[in-house]
């Protein structure tokens, strides 16, 4: 049986899983992530590879860091959430544990993951969009990861849907991000409740009848009990990731759209407004074959299995 090491490193934790060639997970280790210590990222990621190789022969490393990988996938250029600056990761990991090691976006990772034994399997090419707190993504066409010259590509959630529209962390105005994610959707949830109480009175008794105490899980929850602000909050999310869908169905062409990440977690509340406006904005939608949008299947491991599988073809 044929072992790799998948790694995903983020700003909280660090998780990692011994996976085999299937894409299971024979055994996983989280432990805490000291974000803002370079030497003790590298140290606990030596000591979760060391936990895990116990006993077992291992082909390599695969390590998902969220941040800028470059093209040659051993070196993070820049991590929002990690103290890492033109950070060798992987040749630091590579030395201190004898193996072969591949980094990559945590993002791409997690797409290749869903590509390879999730919910984009059987397809040729796959958009996989993972919607959070922001909303990031991974693009493969043609089987292959699309990386672009630097290895920068599939930073898809800073495409600019509205000229001069709300900031976004990134430092521009009007990114998809913006009004397409976890973010937007508590703002427009919680805009609801202020000037619509009665739409949402089930979303602000959960919330204690107060808007600003409202959390995501609460619009989940409220949405899917059928509380009206609540599903108004998931249609105009839904909106805008629908026109996102489409401005990358014109652009790629891909076979199936992928929704991952925490928010996509409240299913066909937001699946449904989604590909309805994906359908409608798609250009030449009647003459065209129109992808499926379906929800990912291997949440939260996606990217470790992803980084894992990546690692069986490193060098």
């Amino acid at each position: 049986m044929s072992l790799t090491i998948g790694v995903d490193i983020g700003g909280t934790k660090i998780a990692a899983g011994l996976v085999d060639e299937d894409g299971h997970i024979v055994q996983m280790v989280r432990k805490p992530s000291p974000a803002r210590d370079t030497p003790s990222v590298i140290d606990t990621v030596v000591s979760v590879v060391s936990t895990l190789r116990d006993g077992h022969d291992i082909g390599g490393i695969g390590v998902g860091a969220a941040g800028f990988v470059n093209a040659d996938r051993d070196r993070v250029i820049f991590a929002p959430n990690l103290a890492w600056r033109d950070e060798p990761l992987g040749d630091k990991l590579a030395n201190a544990t004898d193996l072969p090691v591949i980094v990559e976006n945590d993002a791409n990772a997690a797409a290749w993951g869903e590509f390879r034994f999730g919910a984009a399997r059987g397809y040729n090419s796959a958009a996989v969009i993972t919607v959070g707190t922001g909303i990031g993504g991974g693009i493969i066409v043609n089987g292959e990861l699309l990386r672009g010259g630097a290895g920068f590509a599939g930073e898809i959630g800073h495409m600019n849907m509205v000229s001069g529209g709300l900031p976004c962390g990134c430092g521009q105005r009007g990114c998809w991000e913006v009004y397409s994610s976890g973010g937007a959707l508590l703002r427009a949830a919680r805009e609801n409740a202020r000037t619509d109480r009665e739409r949402s009175a089930n979303m602000l008794d959960l919330a204690g009848g107060d808007p600003e105490l409202i959390t995501g899980l609460l619009v989940t929850q409220a949405a899917q009990a059928g509380c009206a602000g609540a599903l108004d909050a998931f249609r105009e999310v839904g909106r805008w990731l629908g026109q996102g869908m489409a401005d990358l169905g014109a652009l790629l062409d891909p076979e199936v759209f992928v929704l991952a990440g925490g928010v996509s977690e409240a299913g066909c509340v937001l699946l449904e407004p989604a590909r309805e406006n994906y359908e409608q904005r798609l250009t030449a939608y009647a003459h065209r074959p129109i992808a499926p949008v379906v929800l990912a299947s291997l949440g939260n491991d996606a990217g470790i299995i992803g980084a894992a599988d990546l690692a069986r073809n490193v060098n």
